[in-house]
């Protein structure tokens, strides 16, 4: 029977993250990982790899568009799918090595198993082979993640229906694909086939693809993705989906009640996540779970019971692997009797389809909602040199400050690296900076990164230099 001051459940980056700033704290920690391989989704079937994908596809797609005009001349270009899946993999297993690392360098034991609580203080672990392990702990981290959601009546049956897992792993380079969601998971996935080739339609219920985020960056995105083969429709609810032989049927019908079907070779379903906590026996440690089946936490992301805490995917907020770090840090620190902070507003949200999209802070809808008097700025890309020599002319930076006092409540972009970008937009909005203020700011030239600064004179008076 092993005995610890803290263990983690879940070794993605909430679980991991956590698992680390705790034995930095001098806490003797144990991490419990349901699979063979640390880093869960985001490393494994997640975040990780449908970056090195999205990388891989966008090489082809600039080789077969862009390099001509550059004076590269190719023949012959072909994509190898094999080998793009076989360096996806292997980017998925350095970093997951990577992670083991990280846990012996800071001593910490990987116990590999199914976690179960028996008591609030007691953790049995089923191993895939051998005999149940029981861990004592004074305290608990639920890192569980999530796991692909379906529509009801909709079958994701990983041959022709797919989550974003089998679609990381298919074999050859569908004809056509169709996206149930037009969030980040589908958009991103779309994008790497679409660059191959593959006609793409994306089936949206709400009135924007990528809805969480400004509408003008939805707006924009559509126009990019077009000349990829993507069909975009929004405002249509999926009724159904059916497979016969290898053609998948996804039935839908838009506001007017219009009905409209569509065929493809695969149809990807990225209508979102749900929290992973099936079978943790949270009821044997009085852990309560909400409406939605989340983990119900306080400010602290303290669980109901005492000792016990929840972060990332499982609990309240945005799916994103860095909420889930930065409450990994925030739970552990407060057990170690410091005082850390979340602003969950400047949690910034990423798009890696190309151009890139990035935002963080309040959105023009919401500050209308909330009867905000603000202004905006904007500078497109076009107008910058760096864009120009690289001929990444589409999108724009927008920023929307205060009317009165000039301090940046949101910025949100889409554009060339926007998710490089964004994190001098997170750092002004942490330390409450003005518009002016960046607009004062040395911003090397010729960088993307100018487009801040013009975006952010614009908006202090019209000032931009450079349209």
């Amino acid at each position: 029977m092993d005995k610890f001051d803290v263990t983690v459940i879940g070794s993605g980056p909430g679980g991991y993250v956590a698992a680390i700033r705790c034995a930095q704290l001098g806490m003797k920690t144990a991490i419990i990982e349901r699979y063979n391989t640390l880093g869960g989704t985001c490393l494994n079937v997640g975040c990780i790899p449908s970056k090195a994908l999205l990388d891989s596809s966008e090489h082809f797609h600039n080789a077969q568009s862009k390099f001509k005009e550059h004076g590269i001349n190719i023949k012959d270009l072909k994509v190898d799918l094999k080998q793009m899946i076989k360096r996806k993999n292997e980017v998925v297993e350095q970093t997951s090595g990577g992670i083991g690392f990280l846990m012996k360098k800071n001593k910490i034991e990987v116990i590999q198993g199914h976690a179960t609580f028996k008591d609030k203080n007691t953790i049995e672990v089923q191993p895939d082979k051998g005999k149940k392990i029981t861990v004592v702990t004074a305290k608990t981290i639920i890192a569980t993640g999530s796991k692909p959601m379906s529509l009801p009546g909709i079958e994701i049956d990983k041959k022709r229906i797919i989550s974003s897992t089998e679609a990381l792993n298919l074999k050859t380079i569908p004809k056509s694909l169709i996206l149930i969601g037009g969030g980040v998971i589908g958009l991103e996935l779309g994008s790497v086939f679409g660059r191959m080739g593959t006609k793409v339609t994306v089936l949206e219920y709400m009135d924007s693809i990528i809805p969480t985020m400004d509408k003008a960056l939805g707006k924009e995105l559509a126009k990019s993705l077009k000349p990829l083969g993507f069909e975009i429709l929004v405002n249509h609810k999926v009724t159904g989906a059916s497979v016969k032989g290898n053609v998948v049927t996804v039935a839908a019908e838009d506001k007017n009640g219009k009905k409209v079907s569509v065929k493809g070779d695969y149809c990807l379903m990225a209508v979102g996540r749900k929290p992973y906590t099936d079978n943790l026996g949270l009821e044997n440690a009085g852990v309560k779970l909400d409406p939605q089946g989340r983990i119900e936490v306080n400010d602290h992301l303290a669980t109901s019971t005492e000792g016990i805490y929840a972060i990332g995917d499982v609990i309240k907020g945005a799916m994103l692997a860095h909420k889930a770090e930065e409450e990994g840090v925030l739970v552990a620190e407060q057990m170690a009797g410091q005082k850390p902070h979340i602003n969950y507003r400047l949690i910034p949200g990423v798009v890696y389809t190309w151009p890139e999209v990035a935002s963080v802070g309040y959105t023009e809808a919401e500050l209308k909602a909330d009867g905000r008097n603000f202004r905006s700025g904007s500078f497109p890309f076009k107008a910058s040199g760096r864009a120009r020599a690289s001929m990444d002319l589409e999108g724009f930076v927008k920023v929307h400050v205060d009317a009165e006092t000039d301090e940046i409540l949101g910025v949100h972009m889409i554009g060339p690296r926007a998710a490089d970008m964004i994190a001098e937009a997170v750092v002004a909005m942490e330390y409450r900076a003005s518009a002016e203020d960046i607009a004062r700011m040395s911003h090397a030239h010729p960088t993307f990164t100018e487009a801040m600064k013009e975006a952010c004179l614009d908006a202090t008076g019209k000032r931009a230099l450079h349209i």
